[in-house]
């Protein structure tokens, strides 16, 4: 009987382990998630300013005459 208890004890206390460390893993991933959106947000506006600003310097290559 005591090891129908133990064993039943450490069965459950495995599934709450493993809920934890699934838990703990998405949230990890969807913060890297966010930070990755926010980087490429970053990178898009640095990338039109850029843009713009060599276009403003070579104005030629518009063809807007």
């Amino acid at each position: 009987m005591l090891t129908f208890v133990i064993t039943s004890l450490l069965y459950v206390c495995g599934f709450v382990f493993l809920y934890g460390v699934i838990r703990l893993a998405v949230r990890h991933a969807l913060e890297d998630i966010e930070v990755r959106r926010v980087q490429a947000a970053r990178a898009e506006e640095m990338a039109a300013s850029r843009d713009r600003a060599m276009l403003e310097r070579h104005g030629f290559l518009t063809n807007g005459g």
